[in-house]
């Protein structure tokens, strides 16, 4: 084989390599449940959380999703969106410090909600979506320990929370993180202006966390698809050099 062929192929080789290892690292990505959107105003009222959990097993489908959602800053007024084929349990807890609100002395919140009867096969995902009637405002972040349960029996714990400065642990619990609420912000944790066309309509407030959420997706998805391109052109760019030096080398 030909100095060039040989050169050739090793750099085809590597700009393929490094294309897949970054396809590779985008499918791990998006394997991890995840909530949306990912920030909220802390002591946000009438909102909505959706939980996205995609099927990461070639061989086995999503059965069973438990999200365990925290009593010691708890999350409240909870209520489930009906998803078609599945069946929502929820489990209430009675809260160890009562929460003082405007409507009264809250005592109990929910604690888990576990879906079952529904499949998510290989290749697809779900959204689960739950309002809530108000977030806390004495914490900055919110940590939702899932458990993913497929068909053959395996469960998948997202649990795992990740620490400042530290690499991300290998099954991340979904984070929702509350900010600190500005003189924009309204009650619901949005802007004045999101506020006011979301409250013609509850029913909007669902596809707007989703669009949220798919933009999100969306960005992360052109970033690692822009990455992929320009291994695969300094790629081609190393063969067409190599390429060129082989030609001068025989001209000479």
């Amino acid at each position: 084989m030909s100095p060039i062929r040989t050169t050739l192929r090793r750099a085809g080789l590597v700009a393929a390599l490094t294309t897949a290892g970054v396809l590779a690292a985008a499918g791990a990505a998006f394997a991890h449940v995840t909530v949306h959107p990912e920030t909220y105003a802390k002591g946000a009222t009438d909102g909505v959380l959706t939980f996205r959990v995609p099927n990461e097993e070639d061989t086995a489908s999503t059965t069973k999703v438990q999200v365990f959602l925290p009593t010691d800053h708890p999350v409240l007024g909870v209520l489930v969106t009906p998803q078609e084929g599945w069946t929502a349990q929820v489990t209430t807890t009675k809260l160890k410090t009562p929460v003082k609100t405007d409507d009264g002395t809250i005592t109990e919140a929910v604690s888990e909600i576990t879906w079952t009867g529904g499949r998510i096969r290989h290749g697809q995902y779900q959204d689960f979506n739950v309002a809530f009637g108000q977030l806390p405002d004495d914490t900055d972040q919110l940590s939702f320990k899932t458990l993913q349960t497929y068909s053959d029996g395996n469960v998948v714990r997202w649990i795992e929370e990740a620490k400042k400065g530290a690499e991300e642990p290998e099954n991340p619990a979904p984070v929702l993180a509350l900010t600190a609420k500005d003189a924009e912000t309204g009650s619901d944790g949005t802007s004045d202006s999101a506020s006011g066309s979301a409250s013609s309509s509850s029913s909007s407030s669902a596809p707007a966390v989703a669009a949220d959420s798919t933009s999100s997706s969306d960005s992360t998805a052109r970033g690692l698809g822009i990455a992929g391109l320009v291994v695969g052109v300094l790629g081609l760019a190393a063969a067409g050099y190599a390429l060129s030096r082989g030609r001068g080398a025989r001209s000479e």
